[in-house]
């Protein structure tokens, strides 16, 4: 068994792709003395349409090579990654690497506040295909809250617009369109829609047109930073773990250049970025 070092280390938060960033920046407003490393593994983004077993495979070496750079906690801040890996991660793999370290989802902490939210009582999911597929978001739910009534819809396209910076053209209508007029024909009683992907914060003002009067969008990224920050305060012998200098460092799997330039979309700043190999 690799023996990783017991010395303090960064928070790692790890996406696909860029959706994670914006998962990121609520996290360093609510806890901005921690550092983190942000991990994207855009080479082999997106996920979500690939399987279980490659989605687990790709996020664990993923995870792995957070460990190898200090870190003692590791976000997953990507919904495909959550619903495919993180269960297996934390059941199988951590007490093997080693059971001193955290692997955390995003979907726990989206779903805890759901029964605060919905008054009908009937949500809608929006995601991948995979997170989709999953079924997550439907067992995480009925499992907290039993009389919640849920429905999912998968859009495919919603990820590729963001990320080709078409979140704000006209093209982007119909798609977003389409998906929000399916989901509430599903279900019209629905009075709250999760946004269950990181990219789609991007593209509310789009979603915002076309969804009827009176639903709640609920995205993710201060939900899962609120949760955070509520982890650490009840778990002190993880946060004694992590290095406070407020420092943030970006690495890609693919081209730190295209990388930069993709971040400006969903980061207030510019980033450097250094390309690393998690293929191992």
């Amino acid at each position: 068994m690799k023996q990783y070092s017991s010395l303090p280390g960064p928070i790692g938060v790890f996406d696909s792709g860029y959706g994670g960033l914006t998962i990121l920046k609520k996290i360093r407003e609510a806890l901005p003395m921690y550092d983190y490393i942000y991990l994207g593994d855009n080479a082999r983004a997106p996920y979500g349409s690939r399987s279980f077993e490659v989605v687990y495979h790709f996020t664990l070496q993923a995870v792995r090579h957070l460990f190898d750079q200090g870190c003692h906690l590791v976000i997953l801040a990507c919904n495909t990654a959550s619903a495919k890996a993180l269960r297996t991660i934390q059941q199988k793999d951590l007490p093997v690497l080693d059971p001193g370290r955290r692997v955390l989802g995003v979907i726990r902490p989206t779903v805890e506040i759901m029964g605060d939210i919905t008054h009908t009582k009937h949500v809608g999911v929006l995601a991948t295909e995979g997170t989709i597929s999953s079924g997550s978001y439907t067992m995480e739910i009925s499992k907290l809250f039993g009389e919640i009534k849920t429905k999912g819809e998968a859009c495919p396209m919603w990820v590729p617009l963001v990320e080709n910076n078409e979140a704000s053209s006209p093209g982007a209508d119909y798609f977003v369109k389409q998906h929000i007029e399916r989901i509430m024909k599903k279900d019209p009683q629905i009075d709250t829609l999760v946004l269950a992907c990181t990219h789609y914060p991007l593209l509310i003002e789009k979603i915002k047109q076309y969804v009827p009067k009176g639903v709640y969008l609920l995205t993710q990224g201060e939900r899962v930073a609120n949760s955070l920050l509520d982890y650490m305060n009840r778990h002190p012998e993880i946060d004694a773990k992590i290095t406070k200098k407020g420092r943030c460092a970006f690495q890609t799997t693919e081209s730190p250049e295209k990388f930069a330039e993709n971040a400006r979309a969903f980061l207030s700043f510019p980033v450097k970025v250094e390309q690393v190999d998690i293929d191992f």
